[in-house]
């Protein structure tokens, strides 16, 4: 299939931004899965997010936000009892470490506050170029595009962008749509994709974007 022009494709991106926010109304924050209290919780629960289901964690969280509430209080447990509360998500051994690093850099690095920039972020243990902007869009309401695995299977589906490496995705959607619309947009993709798009038959004939998507799987109606 040939890409379609830069100017289509822009104008397709900004179509599907504005069909998604009346279908999913809210501010990122409100359109988050992941419960949370506090942009140390939602950095928490964003590195159990990898590998796992926002659902499973969401059913861990509340323990370890009780045991562990602060940056300091985490940055001192036992690898061994946070393993214990975190199991059930998968990986969590590494995810321990990376919970437990990246308090005790908060606490030596940022006394004890989670930072907005997004190169200060990054240099926290666990924490990727995803995790970061997911922070800064659902709780400081600043520009962020967190790419998962369902943004960019409906950012490929849409003709929006061909990439596979999230970084070249995230730069090629963001350079079409308004810095504000990102974060949300981000959430509202990931929305869609659970309800309407998932990996395998997604379920083109109740999807409000099948008419400007270029793969989209509708029926043949009878010739006229």
């Amino acid at each position: 299939m040939a890409r379609a022009s830069a100017r289509k494709v822009r104008e397709r991106a900004r179509e599907v931004t504005a069909r998604l926010a009346e279908e999913y109304p809210g501010t990122a924050h409100d359109l988050c899965a992941l419960r949370h209290k506090s942009p140390f919780e939602l950095l928490v629960a964003t590195i159990l997010s990898a590998q796992s289901t926002d659902e499973r964690v969401n059913m861990e969280t509340p323990d370890l936000f009780a045991e562990f509430p602060t940056p300091e209080a985490l940055a001192a447990a036992p690898l061994e009892h946070v393993e214990k509360l975190i199991y059930s998500t998968g990986f969590y051994r590494a995810k321990s470490r990376s919970l437990v690093g990246m308090a005790r850099a908060l606490v030596e690095d940022f006394g004890g506050e989670v930072p907005q920039a997004l190169e200060d972020l990054t240099t926290l243990p666990g924490v990727g170029r995803k995790t970061a902007n997911v922070v800064r869009s659902v709780d400081f309401d600043l520009p962020g595009f967190p790419v998962d695995t369902h943004v960019g299977r409906l950012v490929r589906r849409l003709g929006l962008s061909d990439q596979k490496d999230p970084e070249k995705v995230e730069a090629e959607v963001t350079a079409m749509v308004p810095e504000q619309e990102w974060g949300t947009l981000s959430v509202r993709l990931i929305l869609h994709g659970r309800r309407v798009c998932p990996a395998r038959a997604p379920r083109c004939t109740e999807c409000l974007l099948a008419d400007i998507c270029p793969s989209a799987d509708l029926p043949v109606g009878p010739p006229a």
